[in-house]
C-alpha cells in the first residue's frame, strides 16, 4: 500500500467526510425487528437471539443469574478487576466535578422561580458482546448514571456461543452498580429496552455504542424513549507540526483505524517532511498489526495525511471535520485550544494519546461522531438528569402582572387563558 501525502483542500477533505446516513435496506430490516419484538415480546427475542447469535435460550435464561456473576469474578484475572476498579474511580472522580445543581431565586413581589435537577428513573446501557468486548464502554456510561442518582441501571449485551455473557463485561457491570444484565444484542435488544417484554422491563433512556443495526434501532425508538446519540464508527484527527514524532502520530492513527473498517484516521500537518515520514511509519506499523485487515480497509477508505500552509488553516480544516477525537501535537498545543470550535474531545500534547481518554483519564468516551460534534456533546452526568422548572407566585406577584398576562393570552386568541388569570382575586 502506497500512502500519499496530499495538500489540504476542502474538496479532498470533503471526500473523506462521513455523513450520518444509513442504508435504506438496513433501516427496513431494523424496523421489522423492532416491530416484531414490540408485538411478540420474549418469543421474538428468543427467535432473533438464535438466528443472529447462534444461541438457543429459554425465557428465564435471558437474564444473567447471580451464579453467572460469581463465576465471572473467578474467571477474570485479578489484575483486570483491579484495572476496572481504578478506571471506575477515575471516571467517578471526574464526573462528580460537573457543576450541576438545582437553583432558585426570589423576586421582589414574593414570586419564587427555579429549576430542579431530577435523575432519570431507569436507564438501559447497551454494550457490544461479539468479537469486540468493551468493558470500558460499560464504565463510561454506567458510572455517570450512578453519579446522577439514577435509581436502576440495566445492561443489554449479546450472549456468546456458550450462552453466557463475557465475564469481563459482567465484572464491569457489577463494578458500575449494575445488577441486571440481559443476554440480548442488536436491534432486538434496543426494542426490548424501549418497549419492554414479559422478561425485560422498559427503560426511560438507552445509551451506549453498537453496530449499524443498534444505531438504527436507537434512531427508530427515539421519542418513545430517550437516547444518548446515534453514533457511527470511531474517528480521529491529529493536528501536528514539525515537532511531532512520526512514529507516535502513526501509532495514534492506527489506534483508531483498527476499530472498524469504517473508522476514520486523518493527520493534518504544517510539515511536508513530517507527513512523508508519518506515511512511511503507517505502512511499517500496519504490517505487524494483529487487526491489519480492518485497519488497512479503514485507512484506504477514510484515512489520509494532509499538509496545510499554517496552523490557522489546519485548525479550520479540523473544525470543518468536527471529529470525535482531536489530538493537537504541536510545540504549544494549549494556545490553539481557544480556536477549536467543533470536536467531541480534545487531546493536548504528545503525552495525551487518544487511548488515555478511552480507558483511564476520566471523561466519558461516549462522543459524537460523523461531524455531529457541530451540534452535540460528550456524554455527561447531565444526560441522566431531567430539568424541571419550578414556578411559585404570590398573590401580590400575580396581581402585578395579571392584566399583561391576560392581554398576551388574548393577543394569541386564547380567551380561556385570559379568564384563568382573571379568575383569581
Amino acid at each position: 500500500m502506497m500512502i500519499k501525502v496530499k495538500p489540504y483542500s476542502e474538496k479532498v477533505l470533503s471526500a473523506l467526510r462521513r455523513e450520518a446516513g444509513f442504508d435504506p435496506r438496513a433501516e427496513a430490516t431494523v424496523r421489522r425487528i423492532v416491530d416484531a419484538v414490540r408485538k411478540r415480546g420474549d418469543k421474538a427475542l428468543l427467535e432473533f437471539t438464535e438466528r443472529f447469535d447462534g444461541v438457543r435460550l429459554a425465557p428465564k435464561e435471558l437474564v444473567v443469574s447471580k451464579g453467572e456473576f460469581r463465576r465471572a469474578y473467578g474467571e477474570v484475572p485479578k489484575e483486570a478487576v483491579r484495572l476496572i476498579r481504578e478506571a471506575r474511580r477515575n471516571i467517578q472522580a471526574y464526573h462528580e466535578r460537573e457543576p450541576l445543581k438545582s437553583w432558585e431565586y426570589k423576586g421582589k413581589r414574593g414570586e419564587r422561580l427555579g429549576q430542579r435537577l431530577v435523575p432519570i428513573e431507569r436507564v438501559g446501557i447497551y454494550a457490544p458482546g461479539g468479537k469486540a468486548l468493551y468493558p470500558s464502554s460499560v464504565l463510561m456510561s454506567a458510572v455517570l448514571a450512578q453519579v446522577a442518582g439514577v435509581r436502576e441501571i440495566v445492561l443489554a449485551t449479546p450472549p456468546q456461543r456458550n450462552g453466557r455473557v463475557a465475564p469481563i463485561l459482567l465484572v464491569a457491570a457489577r463494578e458500575s452498580g449494575i445488577k441486571t444484565v440481559y443476554k440480548l444484542g442488536g436491534a432486538q435488544a434496543i426494542s426490548a429496552l424501549a418497549y419492554g417484554t414479559e422478561t425485560v422491563k422498559r427503560v426511560d433512556k438507552i445509551v451506549g455504542p453498537g453496530n449499524i443495526y443498534v444505531a438504527l434501532a436507537k434512531k427508530l425508538v427515539f421519542g418513545d424513549v430517550g437516547i444518548d446519540m446515534v453514533a457511527g464508527p470511531s474517528e480521529v484527527v491529529i493536528l501536528c507540526d514539525g515537532t511531532a514524532s512520526a512514529k507516535e502520530v502513526a501509532a495514534d492513527l492506527l489506534a483508531q483505524a483498527e476499530h472498524d473498517q469504517r473508522a476514520s484516521a486523518i493527520a493534518i500537518t504544517t510539515s511536508a517532511a513530517l507527513g512523508k515520514t508519518i506515511a512511511q511509519e503507517v505502512e511499517r506499523q500496519l504490517a505487524s498489526l494483529p487487526r491489519r485487515r480492518i485497519a488497512k480497509a479503514s485507512w484506504e477508505r477514510y484515512g489520509g495525511i494532509f499538509t496545510v500552509k499554517d496552523m490557522k488553516e489546519g485548525i479550520e480544516a479540523a473544525n470543518r471535520l468536527a471529529p470525535e477525537h482531536l489530538e493537537i501535537i504541536t510545540r504549544n498545543p494549549r494556545t490553539l485550544l481557544p480556536l477549536v470550535r467543533n470536536a467531541g474531545a480534545v487531546f493536548l500534547g504528545r503525552y495525551t494519546p487518544e487511548p488515555v481518554g478511552d480507558y483511564w483519564a476520566g471523561p466519558s468516551h461516549v462522543l459524537p461522531t460523523s461531524g455531529t460534534a457541530r451540534f452535540s456533546s460528550v456524554l455527561s452526568v447531565a444526560d441522566f438528569l431531567r430539568r424541571q422548572s419550578v414556578i411559585e407566585y404570590s398573590k401580590e406577584a400575580l396581581k402585578a402582572c395579571r392584566e399583561k398576562v391576560a392581554a398576551f393570552a388574548r393577543l394569541e386568541g386564547l380567551e380561556a387563558h385570559a379568564r384563568s388569570i382573571e379568575s383569581r382575586p
